[in-house]
């Protein structure tokens, strides 16, 4: 049965209200997920509660037997949230969104939803360090074993890491650190051959700069303490659905095609539809793991995303300026950023990213670490930093910080050397972030 239109709290359909749906993604970031009423509050409210009243006992069996729309407990569902949660769904193309405490919230729901103590995943190496050891070390210990491969890798390669209880495919749009670029149709289609859905994070990207839904990704994973936020003041995740995979017929996931015997013997795929995968992330995961997004929260990832589009394209205007001055320095021994002539996959920044490639760049130094140190040290404008995607311009070592627990072995896997340097480019005026550079280089190419 379809999706009914009073479930979007479990089920996210609003969010493919007509109007919207005829917006571009500029006027989506400013007006999808509220829509304000005569005499209501122009700015998206905050809804500062955990509860919400009822006056019947009947109006709240029928809450939680999610048959009556409604918010019942912040935890589940939330006014603030859910205006956040639909307009990302619409910024995506997605039939849903449930939003969560951290990006790594957000993949962690993504494989729970689909694999059980047991099964096995793909995903590929290249990946945030992170979400790396949540796959490689958490995941395992819970049961769930998952296999890296080399995103590059012939289609033959790829198909021999599928086992016969492989339950998804993950990846990265642009990877972080080393800014590879998903083949992320390839992927689908792989995905796809053996009966499975692709998972793409999208967090560097976000849906300004590309869509995996247009390119045959089922769902899409994003740390919104990234560039959705943008100015480095929220933790938060977000699950999107794209409402096209069918999950019936794929024959490997009863945990959505058959009644789930903690929810009253629901089955999903039946209630929901299309939405069935965010529905179940929302009544099953959310309500055991409780790793929510909050109303204050939810409040300033909303501020973020009504400037996204602004933003996206001025991060990487300036990260292309930065990227052909670092390559041209003498002190440079290597920089990776899609719209470099030196790029290797060049045919994929004109597929998927056209508009922009966002403000981070990968590059290393000539002296290694100890040259890396010392540029890092000598930098005024620019902040030492573990976080990236920021309006601020800021720096970052992965060996030694958000890739620290890898080994060497893992690290050239995810395309990293002991030496190589994630810059983050921001709002500032490009020549004010060049003369940094510039005054941290010069000394060490004499």
């Amino acid at each position: 049965m379809p999706v009914p239109a009073h479930l979007h709290k479990f089920g996210g359909c609003v969010a493919s209200r007509h109007a919207e749906r005829l917006m571009k993604q500029e006027s989506l970031c400013l007006h999808a997920g509220y829509a304000p009423k005569n005499g209501e509050p122009r700015v998206l409210p905050i809804a500062q509660s955990t509860t919400f009243r009822y006056t019947s006992t009947e109006e709240v069996a029928r809450l939680f037997d999610l048959a009556q729309s409604g918010f019942f407990y912040t935890r589940l569902g939330n006014p603030t949230v859910d205006a956040v949660e639909q307009k990302i769904a619409a910024l995506e193309g997605g039939v849903g969104a449930l939003c969560t405490s951290s990006g790594q919230a957000a993949s962690l729901i993504s494989v729970l939803n689909v694999a059980k103590s047991g099964d096995h995943f793909v995903s590929s190496a290249s990946i945030y360090g992170g979400t790396f050891n949540l796959f490689a070390v958490t995941l395992k210990r819970l049961g769930i074993e998952v296999t890296f491969i080399d995103q590059h890798a012939s289609d033959e390669e790829l198909d021999q890491a599928i086992r016969p209880n492989t339950k998804l495919v993950f990846g990265e749009t642009l990877t972080n650190p080393s800014m590879d670029i998903l083949d992320i149709e390839r992927f689908a289609a792989f995905a796809h051959r053996h009966g499975i859905p692709l998972v793409v994070d999208n967090t560097f990207a976000t849906p300004v700069l590309c869509r995996p839904f247009d390119f045959g990704a089922d769902i899409v994973v994003h740390s919104t303490t990234k560039y959705l936020d943008g100015h480095a003041v929220q933790m938060g995740g977000v699950v999107v659905d794209s409402g096209n995979f069918d999950w019936q017929a794929s024959g490997k996931f009863p945990e959505l095609c058959e009644p789930d015997a903690s929810y009253h013997g629901l089955v999903y795929t039946q209630a929901f539809g299309k939405a069935a995968f965010i529905a179940k992330a929302r009544a099953q995961l959310m309500r055991d793991l409780g790793c929510c997004q909050t109303p204050q929260g939810a409040f300033y990832l909303n501020l973020g995303l009504e400037t996204l589009p602004l933003r996206m394209a001025k991060h990487s205007q300036n990260a292309a300026l930065v990227a052909e001055f670092l390559a041209a320095h003498p002190a440079v021994k290597s920089v990776k950023y899609p719209t470099l002539a030196s790029y290797p996959d060049r045919k994929l920044t004109a597929k998927y990213l056209p508009k922009g490639c966002c403000g981070v760049i990968s590059l290393e130094l000539k002296g290694g670490r100890e040259a890396g140190a010392r540029f890092i040290d000598s930098l005024k404008l620019i902040s030492l930093e573990v976080h990236v995607a920021d309006i601020r311009t800021c720096v970052l070592h992965p060996a030694s910080s958000t890739h620290r627990q890898l080994t060497d072995e893992q690290l050239a896997e995810c395309g990293i050397a002991p030496g190589t340097i994630r810059l983050s480019v921001g709002l500032e005026h490009g020549d004010d972030i060049l003369e940094d550079l510039r005054q941290a280089l010069d000394p060490l190419s004499k």
